[in-house]
């Protein structure tokens, strides 16, 4: 033991002008802790610095916080909030429905309106709408005006966009969604999520995964090939992850593999962290949460609407009480859960806030503005599909006929209202009949001719026979008078229609709809038909109609949307993502009785595998009513002979195919080039062909532009099951060019060669 004692170094030798070697030791000693204590100071504020890199952000907040306050930030605090660190200044995520608009504010506490006077917001075009402009420049346009929304609302997370596959036409949430096929609905899901993003709003895909129907969607356990989730349900979330890189993503209410995909770790770990690498928050769908274990080792980083109505009303069932709350803190407290995995989720959750509440760049935002209200038109123009113009009865000119009759439930009801969490409080709708009336003025007369009802409580006010009776008396007798007939009906958001939590029970239009077109059709030869849905449907009165007009949701612009189209002043360029089929059963799901759908003993099997929409119809060679990718336009084109750059495709090159397209009629047009792939020998079955690019071009009368799209050696992969790996095999491939998926304008050939 050293006995030796030393002289405490005091002010006066440290401030002596000739210091010993010792002394000089000591005081850089003293300086270098004086300079580590000043970093430690500054490192403390690291959290809330908005210029330091958001990885330092979140390592240095969560080393800062308490186990509870990890905890704390993994569920719900409200119905539509969740808790951030009030003691280190950390904010809240606020989140609100999407996609399509911002949803009217909810009690802190219930699912009842607040009841604002500021929160009235633009309705735009429902994403089934979106999709049918095959327009990503526009999807942008759309992520953008939707976001700036949000933010001036102060939400963080908007919940959506939603990308599931429309495989059964009966889905009540279709109309949510981008259409039957991966590659479309990735492509435009990508642009809107970039514009809302950039604008530091957390886009939140959903629902991952498999979430195809709403009837038992609580409880289903969908059985699905590996193949079928690789090729057909997976890509369009990928990209979303991948290319568009989502903050958030939200789960689905089904099960997969026997477990509920909130806590899911096939899918939420194996698939979308680990092999995808996605670094966001995953979050429940509202009550899609059902155990502490599994939703903490499954991949769940946010517990949203649990089996309770808040604090307020039942202390008993308080936020507090979540899978994600104090069940799962008592767990890591035991040590049954290790720290390392609730470091995970609260990292990820702070990530979500520093991205959002607390980026320096998010937006101000706005509501209502006039170049929301200009996205809304603009999207609802490009997205309305013209399905049938006979003797070119479309457009119609003002003053073109003396008396024109508008027969339809459709054209007074407002499409905003209704449909589940997609409801939306607008500020303003422009009817489909005020819009006509506008354009067309006193040559309008209307007639309601059906009645739809308003969904009450999940049911549907109705009227008696003479009432119904009387109302389709009254469009007949008018009918007789019209020059022409302009009748606005489809589908709407009531409960077993579009809307969320019941699926449609037939493939056919409601309310007596069928037998009201096809007796206004022998009265009145010019009869044209406008329909609103967000799915396809039967048309057994096809033939005895001169036009039909598919628009979709068009949001609050809709009436003037629609008389812009009708009228000529836009020209019609939407494209069907969806497949039309003739008949309900012409549906690859409907093949195999209530084991394809709806399930049985809540088992649905997907027997189908990859050929849902047009990949069934074009390579089983059934004839659809209206195809995939289908459109019409007031003028037409001619597409000359498709090029590629090179004959032989190589692993890590591309093939650019060109084809110039002429606009041969008298109007300014748009037209979408679509590039299907094709491979003409495999040891597996393929589809006949496969959507792989498509490109928008906007055409003068006689002007010719060239389509340009490049293909890549992963547009020509499959999955092969046996080796759980995507792969091509050498041989040879048809690019196909389209303006649908039967309508083929040219084809080129090109090979992979063997190595």
């Amino acid at each position: 033991m050293n006995n030796k004692t030393t002289k405490p170094l005091g002010s006066a030798a440290l401030l002596a002008k000739n210091p010993t070697p010792k002394q000089l030791k000591t005081m850089k000693k003293l300086l270098t802790t004086l300079c580590l204590g000043i970093a430690m100071t500054t490192s403390a504020q690291t959290y809330l610095d908005p210029n330091a890199p958001i990885e330092d952000r979140v390592k240095d907040a969560l080393s800062r916080m308490t186990l509870h306050e990890k905890v704390a930030i993994l569920h719900a605090q409200s119905k539509f909030s969740s808790a951030g660190v009030p003691r280190l200044g950390i904010r809240q995520l606020n989140y609100s429905d999407g996609p399509h608009g911002a949803r009217e504010e909810i009690d802190w506490n219930s699912w009842n309106p607040a009841h604002w006077t500021n929160d009235s917001c633009v309705a735009f075009p429902t994403l089934t709408c979106l999709a049918s402009t095959w327009n990503r420049e526009l999807s942008a346009l759309y992520g953008n005006a939707v976001s700036e929304e949000f933010a001036f609302r102060g939400k963080d997370v908007m919940l959506g966009p939603g990308v599931n596959i429309a495989r059964v036409p009966l889905n009540g949430r279709a109309f949510e969604y981008m259409g039957e096929d991966p590659y479309l609905a990735g492509e435009m899901a990508v642009p809107y999520i970039k514009a809302a993003q950039k604008n530091g709003i957390a886009t939140c895909p959903k629902h991952f995964f498999l979430n195809n129907q709403e009837k038992d969607r609580w409880t289903v356990n969908v059985n699905v090939s590996e193949r079928a989730v690789e090729e057909i349900y997976l890509p369009a979330f990928k990209k979303a992850i991948k290319e568009g890189g989502a903050w958030t993503i939200m789960g689905s209410y089904n099960k997969w593999l026997g477990r509920w995909c909130c806590e899911n770790d096939s899918s939420l770990n194996g698939i979308l962290k680990k092999r995808w690498g996605f670094d966001g928050a995953v979050v429940s769908d509202w009550g899609g949460t059902h155990h502490t274990d599994l939703a903490a080792w499954g991949g769940l980083d946010i517990e949203m609407g649990t089996n309770t109505n808040g604090k307020t009303i039942d202390k008993s069932l308080g936020y507090n009480t979540y899978y994600l709350a104090d069940p799962f803190e008592k767990m890591v407290r035991e040590g049954k859960i290790p720290m390392s995995v609730l470091d995970d989720k609260a990292s990820r959750v702070l990530r979500t806030i520093f991205r959002t509440a607390m980026n320096p760049k998010k937006v101000i935002g706005n509501m209502t503005s006039e170049a929301h209200y200009d996205v809304c038109q603009k999207v609802g123009e490009e997205g309305i599909v013209l399905l049938k113009n006979q003797k070119n009865i479309l457009p119609i000119e003002p003053g073109q006929y003396k008396r024109i009759l508008v027969v339809g439930d459709n054209a007074t009801r407002s499409m905003s209202y209704g449909g589940g969490s997609s409801e939306l409080k607008t500020k303003f709708d422009i009817s489909p009949l005020q819009g006509l009336r506008e354009l067309y003025g006193d040559a309008i007369d209307y007639a309601q001719g059906y009645y739809a009802g308003k969904a009450m409580y999940g049911k549907v006010e109705k009227l008696n026979t003479d009432s119904l009776l009387r109302l389709k008396n009254e469009a007949i007798e008018k009918a007789k008078q019209a020059d022409l007939i302009i009748y606005i009906g489809g589908m709407n958001k009531n409960h077993r229609q579009d809307c969320e939590d019941g699926d449609r029970e037939n493939y056919n239009l409601s309310y007596g709809q069928n037998e009201l077109i096809a007796e206004l059709a022998k009265i009145q030869k010019n009869i044209v038909v406008v329909t609103f849905a967000g799915n396809a449907f039967a048309t057994p009165w096809i033939d005895k109609v001169q036009a039909l007009v598919q628009c979709w949701y068009l949001g609050s612009m809709s009436g003037t949307t629609l008389a812009n189209v009708i009228s000529g002043k836009v020209n019609p360029s939407g494209k069907l993502p969806i497949t039309f089929a003739k008949r309900q059963e012409d549906y690859p799901c409907f093949q195999y009785g209530e084991e394809g759908y709806p399930g049985v003993n809540r088992q649905v099997h997907y027997k189908e595998g990859i050929y849902v929409g047009y990949r069934h119809f074009d390579t089983k060679k059934v004839q659809p009513q209206f195809p995939f990718g289908y459109g019409l336009s007031y003028t037409t084109f001619k597409y000359g002979k498709p090029t590629l750059s090179s004959r032989y495709m190589y692993d890590e090159g591309t093939i650019t195919i060109s084809v110039p397209v002429t606009n041969t009629g008298k109007r300014e047009g748009k037209e979408t080039v679509q590039l299907y792939i094709a491979d003409e020998q495999c040891s597996v079955d393929r589809p006949a062909k496969e959507l792989k690019g498509f490109t928008k071009l906007t055409l003068a009368p006689g002007e010719t532009k060239t389509a340009t799209m490049e293909i890549n050696v992963d547009d020509l992969k499959y999955y092969n099951e046996a080796t759980h790996r995507w792969q091509v095999e050498p041989g040879r491939f048809k690019a196909i060019i389209g303006a649908s998926v039967t309508d083929v304008r040219g084809v080129a050939e090109f090979e992979y060669p063997a190595k």
